[in-house]
């Protein structure tokens, strides 16, 4: 019964036009599945490595900045009682106070407007490691007297350990609207630090809290907590709880939430690419399609006496789709492999032509990384190859059509 509805002929078929006897293979059907391949590969380069900037991006926001950040539209005073609250919710490992904002950094004449945050070194290592970014100096040196600059940040002012930079803040306008005179506060430098991300490196300073509190006019106030979870599975049921017990004014948010026009960007400028670079698939389609109408026109004949012979014209048009098919397989298999193996020497390749022209600053300053990171994500890989398959597949249908509405008389009578 499946060989009366499916008989395996036109799979023979397929097979010998696509594999002639006595050569390795047909040379337009080599060039349509290189199409194929080619377009298998950029796809999933592109994918990978976009979804590694995304999930590196990702990373080191929430490794900078906590789990989960609890905040107000103005200074929290109650800072002891929201500490007990915080140490004592579900699935919290640590929580540390902070104070931020912006000032005017000096050093040497050369100004700065960094990003500045204030911080309990204890209870900030807790959730942040700064250790582990530390790359000159000692974090228990940061005192009221002291600041460490990020390591991009100290190189534009000319900052080097011990030097005394000069700290402006928005508290000194309000003193002066009041006919009085604030000076800028005098800071030694005590150390330097590097996350690896730009947009940090670049732009921020740590003070202790103290020194935050009197540079802002804070007295005990704070501005927030930064939380460290054991399971950021079940932060959706820390900040259930943290919504049921917190006061009003207060408000708990994931950090994610807080970079979310950043993170949306990633993700569609991924999507974006992925639909750019799937025209290079599409250009392949049309190269099978070309390829098959023209053993189409070259095989009328042919066809003819198939038909002739009992062949139904459904089962003629079958073996060009089978064709489109069998393309697709191997070009998404080979493509699959080379994508594979360009993701594995990545590195290595950007490296090499960094050196040869002479960019690898460039590279870090620019693209925040030295090395591209990539995400193999399964569905993405699904999404690549069902794709490819079923474009390749389809490719082979208007051929199809074509065959299946030739007449065996006029295909017989054919010149062609």
């Amino acid at each position: 019964m499946f060989k009366k509805y499916f008989p395996t002929w036109p799979f023979y078929l397929a097979f010998k036009q696509l594999f002639p006897t006595g050569r390795k293979g047909s040379f337009f059907a080599w060039m349509a599945t290189c199409g194929v391949m080619l377009g298998v590969m950029v796809l999933i380069v592109v994918q990978c490595v976009m979804g590694g900037f995304g999930a590196e991006i990702k990373r080191l926001v929430v490794e900078t900045g906590g789990d989960i950040r609890v905040e107000s539209g103005f200074p929290i005073m109650e800072r002891a009682a929201i500490q007990a609250q915080l140490d004592k919710a579900p699935g919290v490992v640590a929580a540390a106070p902070y104070a931020q904002g912006v000032v005017m950094l000096q050093c040497g004449g050369r100004p700065a407007f960094p990003y500045i945050k204030g911080i309990d070194v204890e209870r900030e290592r807790q959730v942040v490691p700064l250790d582990r970014y530390m790359t000159v100096g000692d974090l228990n040196d940061l005192d009221e007297d002291g600041i460490i600059i990020s390591t991009q940040l100290a190189a534009s002012i000319g900052a080097i350990l011990g030097s005394r930079v000069s700290v402006y803040s928005p508290l000194m306008l309000e003193k002066l609207e009041n006919d009085e005179v604030l000076l800028p506060k005098e800071l030694q430098v005590v150390g330097f630090f590097e996350t690896g991300w730009n947009q940090v490196d670049g732009k921020t300073v740590l003070v202790s809290l103290e020194t935050m509190q009197s540079l802002y006019g804070l007295e005990t106030g704070i501005h927030g907590f930064a939380l460290r979870l054991k399971d950021t599975k079940k932060e959706d049921a820390t900040l259930e709880w943290l919504s049921a017990h917190l006061p009003v004014p207060l408000r708990a948010y994931t950090v994610l939430e807080a970079n979310h026009d950043l993170l949306f960007i990633l993700r569609l400028e991924k999507t974006v690419l992925f639909f750019i670079t799937l025209f290079v698939i599409l250009v392949a389609a049309f190269s099978i399609t070309s390829s098959l109408m023209t053993a189409v026109v070259r095989k009328t004949r042919e066809l003819g006496l198939l038909c002739a012979l009992g062949a139904s014209p459904s089962n003629a048009a079958f073996c060009f789709c089978i064709q489109g098919f069998l393309i697709g397989l191997v070009g998404t298999t080979l493509g699959t492999l080379g994508a594979g193996l360009a993701l594995f020497f990545r590195n290595d390749v950007v490296h090499a032509f960094a050196r040869l022209t002479h960019s690898e600053e460039a590279l870090v300053r620019f693209y925040q990384f030295s090395n591209i990171p990539v995400e193999y994500a399964k569905e993405d890989f699904l999404l690549i190859i069902i794709l490819s398959i079923y474009i390749s597949t389809l490719a082979g249908l208007l051929p199809a059509l074509r065959a299946s509405r030739l007449k065996p008389a006029e295909a017989l009578r054919s010149e062609v």
